[in-house]
């Protein structure tokens, strides 16, 4: 049997019913995670090539900045799903080693990975930063979420209680420059059920700067209805739909 690429043009989209769905951070990823940000990647510039891994990797115009498709080599999990991509950056072209590593689930909202990924295409430096962790949940803040009354300086959750952006300990086999132990990155997921699987996961290492990160959790947190062909599951009774005309 012939198996389409996940990022293969000709590949069938999916049934024509659309709706428009919040909130943002229960919509989902449409099934179309892969397609959505390699088109957004083309179309910003960034290079692209399969790998021997039955990857599929894209690189930024300066070479410093990438981003991979590494669902079929499963390279780990996080909250219980495989990662889907994996984005990078580095300091300089002679260094093989990557600065800072973020990782996100099938699942993962493509909006918010896309305007992750803007911000960092945007950036004149990628592998460094200069705001302060604060940004990161100031973002959150703005947009309605809460801060974790016992962890008002690291954690903030969505006023239906069904997500959570932290700053703490990472999982192992996340890949940062930093060599010291201990440290501690933000990661996201998203838990419309407490106790129930996790629609998705996201964690960016020690590295990454912050306003990359707050650029992420705006795009979540944002009240404004996303379209989907298809609704995930899990997510019954927590999302407001409205069917696209």
């Amino acid at each position: 049997m012939n198996a389409h690429h996940p990022l293969d043009p000709s590949t069938p989209s999916p049934a024509n019913t659309a709706y428009w769905v919040t909130p943002r951070h229960l919509a989902g990823d449409d099934d179309r995670l892969a397609e959505q940000i390699g088109t957004l990647l083309t179309d910003t510039g960034w290079r692209n090539w399969p790998t021997a891994r039955d990857t599929f990797l894209y690189v930024g115009p300066d070479e410093l900045r990438g981003a991979e498709w590494v669902l079929a080599s499963y390279p780990f999990e996080l909250g219980g799903l495989p990662v889907a991509w994996q984005v990078s950056a580095r300091a300089r072209l002679d260094s093989a080693m990557t600065t800072w590593n973020a990782y996100f689930t099938t699942g993962t909202p493509h909006e918010a990975l896309g305007d992750f990924l803007l911000a960092l295409d945007a950036r004149t430096e990628p592998d460094a930063g200069f705001d302060e962790p604060e940004t990161v949940l100031t973002t959150l803040t703005t947009h309605g979420w809460i801060r974790d009354i016992d962890r008002p300086v690291t954690t903030a959750t969505d006023p239906t209680f069904a997500a959570s952006v932290s700053l703490e300990a990472l999982p192992d086999l996340v890949h940062d420059a930093d060599p010291r132990p201990d440290l501690t990155g933000w990661q996201a997921w998203a838990e419309p059920v407490l106790g129930e699987p996790y629609l998705w996961c996201a964690t960016f290492s020690a590295s990454v700067p912050h306003d990359l990160v707050a650029a992420f959790v705006a795009s979540i947190a944002s009240p404004v209805p996303v379209l989907r062909h298809t609704l995930p599951e899990g997510a019954d009774g927590r999302l407001t739909v409205v069917r696209a005309t």
